[in-house]
């Protein structure tokens, strides 16, 4: 990354870690507190929060296409709006449906402002040099948990739940807002290019469906990883304070492993570092087969350092293979499946951990080598559309 690109690096990297704050990662800690307050399971929680991944899903091609022509101010600057909106709904509500909606509200909120939102915005500004931009947001988005967790806690201590939705809220409009807006660079032509715009063909070829099998394999793995990996390391042998010491070592592996990939690995193609990513979840499953709880360190270590390095990925592969033309529009396309698959992932292996327990990473890591495999059926030339 380049010294012009620090300033929106830093923005986007805080506006980031601020969306992923409160939205995806509200649910681990608010559940419980709203279930009893609203007199509900904390099924309809993860359920809501599951159906707000849904529509960010789906809503994915659209909000891309939308930075394609505009540019990523003004969306990433609504999102923070959207996300606040939802928030102040989620500690307004007094009953299912409110806050369900308000679940609906924080998925469009989503679709605007998370990862792909942000990797289509530096795609759209910097084209094919954006590989180092991408790395650095995801640097400091990766300690989004570290950060948010800790100040979601304190919120539920000090002030409640509804009022820490507020709190959230209000960053999002004084914090996140001015940062989005000032920070990034207006389109010139943007206002025309949207009215005269065409929808773009996006041929659904191989390489698009190969790449889509790829992310929504390994975030399937993701989105149940972080559900379920203390549950699973206790099913290993290891104790409740044990998996929760080691599942803490996912985050900071993450951003050692994103250093790696912005120095070392930035020599090389991204399919390099895509493959590699692909492993190391398998590799760490192998080590807790053969040695048990003792080796709860090791495959935390493994798996965050896959994980953070698949996040990068998942802009910097398809801008190195297809380049930045409808750089956002292709995302939100390749993207979609896995939205699907982490939205039902949470439900699926925690079924499955009922009938498998540990083995259950044996489906995770077979889910990884199947997309190591889709991985070596594309061609690291860049394509001519």
């Amino acid at each position: 990354m380049s010294q012009r690109q620090l300033p929106i690096i830093l923005a986007l990297g805080t506006t980031q870690t601020l969306a992923w704050a409160s939205s995806y990662y509200l649910p681990a800690l608010l559940a419980d507190p709203m279930a009893h307050d609203l007199g509900i399971s904390t099924n309809w929680i993860f359920g809501a929060f599951s159906a707000s991944l849904v529509i960010s899903a789906l809503l994915g091609p659209r909000i891309g296409r939308q930075i394609d022509l505009v540019g990523g101010r003004q969306v990433l600057s609504a999102s923070n709006l959207t996300i606040a909106a939802g928030l102040a709904l989620l500690g307004l509500s007094q009953s299912v449906a409110v806050m369900t909606f308000a679940w609906f509200v924080l998925g469009i909120g989503m679709a605007m402002g998370l990862y792909d939102a942000a990797f289509a915005a530096l795609g759209r500004i910097y084209g094919t040099e954006a590989r180092g931009s991408i790395t650095g947001i995801t640097l400091m988005a990766g300690f989004a948990s570290t950060v948010g967790w800790p100040l979601t806690a304190w919120g539920l201590a000090h002030i409640g739940w509804r009022e820490t939705c507020f709190a959230w809220a209000t960053a999002n409009i004084l914090i996140g807002l001015p940062l989005n807006f000032f920070m990034l660079p207006s389109i010139k032509g943007a206002k025309q290019a949207a009215t005269t715009a065409e929808k773009p063909h996006l041929p659904l070829d191989r390489t698009m469906i190969l790449l889509a099998f790829v992310f929504a394999a390994v975030w399937t793995v993701t989105g149940a990883m972080a559900v379920h990996f203390p549950r699973i390391l206790e099913a290993t042998g290891a104790t409740h304070v044990e998996a929760i010491a080691a599942g803490a070592l996912i985050g900071p592996a993450q951003v050692i492993a994103r250093i790696l990939e912005a120095s070392v690995l930035s020599r090389f193609h991204p399919l390099w570092s895509t493959r590699l990513a692909c492993v190391t979840h398998p590799i760490g499953a192998a080590v807790v087969a053969i040695f048990g709880a003792p080796a709860a360190t090791a495959f935390a270590l493994l798996h965050g350092s896959g994980n953070g390095i698949l996040t990068i990925a998942r802009g910097t592969l398809p801008l190195a293979i297809f380049g930045p033309k409808d750089f956002g529009y292709r995302l939100g396309v390749i993207g979609a499946p896995a939205r699907m698959a982490q939205a039902i992932a949470p439900l699926a292996f925690g079924l499955l951990i009922d009938v498998m327990g540990a083995k259950v990473l044996m489906v995770s890591s077979a889910l990884s080598l199947s997309a190591l495999a889709a991985l070596f059926l594309i061609r690291a030339e860049k394509r001519p559309d």
